[in-house]
């Protein structure tokens, strides 16, 4: 069991490469999510809460596996918070790279109330709440920005 939690927490190991695995883990999100991308809105919505519902029991147990919290390696909550920033994304590869680049910039600058979650809320909750949030801001900064530029 163990190996599966550790599986799906860790993006299917993508979290354990190393170097900056919330970065690979974002990348990552985008397979899934060009699968995904076509949905009707509402069953989207249910992957989305899914994949929360999911994160939120398997990044809990990794990170007691791994004994640290909030582990780098695991990524599961940088893969919903794509998958929440490209939510009726532009069809054009360089919205989803604007997309990319304004989730990495909320996660990893943690403007109020990211910051908080990150800080003050532990175990699962906390580990995809930070990730949520920061994708709902590249979510609106992206159809803002898109809005405007397009």
């Amino acid at each position: 069991m163990n190996q599966l939690i550790m599986a799906l927490a860790t993006g299917f190991y993508i979290g354990m490469i190393p170097k900056a695995p919330g970065t690979w883990g974002s990348l990552a999100a985008f397979l899934p999510w060009f699968l995904l991308k076509d949905l009707p809105l509402p069953a989207y919505l249910i992957v989305l809460a899914t994949v929360f519902v999911l994160g939120f029991f398997v990044s809990g147990s990794a990170e007691k596996i791994l004994d640290r919290p909030d582990a780098g390696p695991i990524v599961i909550d940088e893969i919903l918070g794509m998958f929440i920033t490209l939510t009726l994304a532009p069809p054009h590869p360089a919205a989803w790279i604007l997309g990319f680049i304004l989730f990495r910039i909320f996660d990893i600058f943690k403007p109020f109330p990211v910051s908080w979650f990150d800080q003050r809320v532990h175990g699962g909750i906390g580990i995809m709440m930070d990730d949520v949030i920061a994708g709902l801001y590249a979510l609106a900064s992206l159809q803002l920005l898109w809005f405007i530029i397009g």
